[in-house]
């Protein structure tokens, strides 16, 4: 019987050779995407709501293409029709996951908003480089259909519908979660899990078909977390440590696993993209510990932590000890590395995961943080001396905030990143960034022996927009990307 390996290689292969038949979006397998066309575009959410502007969030299409006139530019910008949304995370209408279906196409960006619940379709089809709104959802079409609110990750389904996961009800409940079916028109169909089977809280989710599962993550209640973050919250219980196991596509809540202290707040959830694998990671914000979760010979799933980015000891700050605070990460198609980003300490990471129990650290690269030089935060070493991280400038501009949302090139070579979080809590602890604006930037990938490095040839400055600074959170590729593709 060959090895799932084998079955990757060979997907690979006749990708290859029967490109030009290709049934339907995406890709025949993680490998066979890896081949896949160069990015040259990028579509970045970006935010105003939260910083007094008066102007309504926007989607930036940045042009990537080394070989451009323009290229590290915002080359077009299309703004919501409303104020007030605070885009967030993005999907597809289809991916890699409808292969198999010849009438689907990658066509429509999906925009929830978080706060004000709207989720907008955006065609990108017609011009890529000039996307175009082509529907709203409006909420309360979600609310009276479903009860939710504060949509988050959407994620396209074989079936051809859309699911989201919203992280309350309307009055920012967490009892009030759950995940919202669109069908193919962005229509309210419903909920996705069976009545009864929505747990305390939500966030995130991956769904792996050929082990019938989805696991979910769990931020905190949308009445908390609104109003920036206060440690009190979470001795309160309103922010979560649980992942929920489901049953796909039954939508049973099957298992719950408590991460205990060592895993709070588990934010995003990714699976190796291995479709055979029964093996995937959540990062736990506050504790900054990756979790590895595995399914058991017995059929339930167990978990364990991989990953620990230790506290740094400090002074000028709240506290006297600094979280990482891991708020993203992916895995390369291939599943050979992890990539995080601390975003209160600076830095990015690669950790290799051949071994998925045993990550090894390959490379490091600080791209800001809170104890920089140039701020008042000192950070301190074990022998009670202080140091600052030296954090290089880019084309000129000093790097503000921390790492925050990350992407990685299909190819494993690139890893573009931005660094605002959600805008109440980047006024918290990065107000020189609200003031001033997010931007992004490019990290060259050693994909072989591992490593990290700056792109110098590559800064998007949110700060110089036409409309003022603005913010800058989730990047999305026209045909694709390694955290939303999915594959049956």
């Amino acid at each position: 019987m060959a090895t799932d390996m084998e079955v990757l290689q060979n997907g690979k292969a006749a990708a290859a050779v029967n490109g030009c038949c290709k049934k339907g979006p995406g890709y025949a397998s993680p490998l066979a995407a890896m081949d896949g066309p160069k990015e040259s575009l990028i579509y970045v959410t970006c935010i105003y709501t939260g910083m007094g502007r008066g102007k309504p969030d926007y989607l930036a299409t940045v042009d990537i293409d080394p070989k451009s006139p323009s290229y590290s530019k915002v080359i077009h910008r299309l703004p919501m029709p409303y104020e007030g949304d605070e885009l967030h995370h993005s999907g597809w209408n289809s991916c890699s996951s409808c292969y198999g279906d010849p009438s689907a196409a990658r066509r429509y960006l999906v925009l929830p908003s978080l706060i004000s619940g709207r989720i907008y379709a955006i065609d990108t089809q017609k011009d890529p480089k000039a996307p175009s709104l082509y529907k709203v959802v409006q909420p309360d079409d979600v609310i009276k259909k479903t009860g939710l609110a504060f949509p988050h990750t959407a994620h396209c389904l074989a079936s051809g519908e859309i699911m989201l996961s919203c992280l309350g009800d309307k009055d920012g409940n967490a009892e009030g979660n759950g995940f919202l079916l669109l069908d193919s028109d962005f229509n309210v169909k419903g909920r996705w899990e069976k009545p009864g089977h929505s747990p305390l809280f939500g966030y995130d989710f991956w769904y792996q078909p050929r082990h019938n599962t989805m696991i979910s993550s769990t931020w905190g209640a949308p009445s908390a977390f609104t109003k920036g973050f206060n440690l009190q919250d979470v001795a309160d219980g309103h922010y979560g440590r649980h992942l929920h196991v489901y049953t796909w596509p039954g939508g049973e809540l099957q298992q719950t696993l408590d991460l205990g202290n060592t895993g709070l707040l588990p934010l995003e959830v990714r699976f190796l993209h291995n479709p055979s694998e029964a093996i995937g990671y959540v990062g736990c914000a506050l504790t900054s510990n990756m979790v590895r979760f595995f399914k058991n010979p017995d059929g339930s799933w167990g978990h364990e932590v991989a990953i620990s980015v230790k506290p740094v000891k400090v002074q000028n700050w709240i506290l006297p000890e600094m979280p990482g605070l891991i708020t993203d990460f992916l895995i390369s198609l291939d599943d050979r590395f992890l990539y995080l980003a601390n975003w209160l300490h600076g830095d990015i990471r690669q950790y290799n995961i051949e071994d998925p129990a045993n990550p090894k650290l390959t490379g490091q690269v600080f791209v800001g943080g809170v104890f920089q030089k140039g701020n008042a935060v000192l950070a301190e070493a074990e022998d009670g001396s202080t140091y600052q991280v030296d954090v290089p400038e880019v084309q000129g501009h000093r790097l503000r905030g921390g790492p925050q949302m990350i992407q990685l090139s299909l190819d494993g070579k690139r890893l573009y990143v931005t660094n605002s979080l959600f805008s109440t809590w980047d006024r918290q602890f990065y107000p020189e960034m609200v003031e001033k604006g997010g931007h992004m930037l490019q990290i060259d990938v050693d994909s072989e022996k591992g490593g990290l490095a700056i792109n110098p040839r590559f800064f998007v400055d949110f700060g110089a927009e036409p409309d003022g600074p603005s913010l800058a959170h989730e990047m999305r590729y026209p045909g694709g990307d390694c955290t939303s593709d999915i594959w049956i």
